[in-house]
């Protein structure tokens, strides 16, 4: 069965161009031209991923707002912002709000499907390990690749698909520096600097939001980082 991909775009030119060539790369794509058309689908059916513009026609920051929505109903489904807008500001925001990655609409079309691609591979490396004895404890820290649950002290955190590959590629072998090369690789994605360190930084806030003590995840100046056993 084809995988779902909604895409939110509302200049229809450049929602038809991105559709025809996700159709064409296999994929089933439902597309919509608002945030309230998109909410309301994603209320009846949540989409395998989702592709979101940040300006929807009058409403400015109306992808954000959606990606803020769908994030709160599944914290494992794959968000990608496809925006003209370029800013430092913007891409932060975005992945703030979730979204897993954040793409300019300078780059072309083939880069785009090679990014929706990475993000199923993902996924699919979840499923293939379905039904194997996957948890891996480190301390007070529990992750489960089957079910991608994620624990602090018997606290359940909710990570998005690229923030637990970078917990897991950190803590997997604690007091081992990962640099930021190698995590984009364990999570299969190709982001600049600064969009690896969002991550890093929202993965924190979140065990610190359970643990206001939390400092297992260590940045390693010129490095990269580790997760400290303590």
């Amino acid at each position: 069965m084809a995988k779902q991909v909604a895409l939110i775009e509302d200049e229809t030119a450049i929602r038809e161009n991105y559709s025809d060539a996700l159709v064409k790369h296999g994929y089933e794509v439902l597309s919509y031209s608002n945030r309230d058309s998109a909410l309301k689908a994603f209320k009846q059916q949540l989409p395998d991923l989702a592709i979101i513009d940040i300006g929807l026609g009058d409403d400015v920051e109306g992808g954000f707002e959606l990606c803020r929505e769908l994030r709160g109903m599944s914290s494992s489904v794959p968000i990608m912002f496809l925006s003209a807008r370029d800013s430092d500001l913007d891409t932060i925001s975005g992945l703030r709000l979730g979204a897993d990655d954040y793409l300019t609409k300078d780059i072309s079309i083939a880069q785009v499907l090679a990014r929706v691609t990475a993000l199923f591979r993902r996924i699919e490396a979840l499923q293939s390990d379905e039904g194997k004895d996957d948890l891996h404890r480190v301390g007070k820290l529990s992750i489960d690749i089957n079910s991608m649950r994620v624990e602090w002290k018997s606290n359940k955190i909710e990570l998005t698909l690229t923030e637990f590959w970078m917990l897991h590629s950190i803590a997997k072998i604690p007091g081992h520096v990962k640099n930021r090369d190698q995590l984009m690789q364990d999570a299969n994605i190709f982001v600049d600097d600064g969009t690896v360190t969002s991550h890093i930084k929202r993965v924190r806030r979140k065990f610190e939001q359970v643990d206001s003590n939390f400092d297992c995840i260590e940045t390693i100046y010129g490095m990269g980082y580790r997760w400290n056993k303590k």
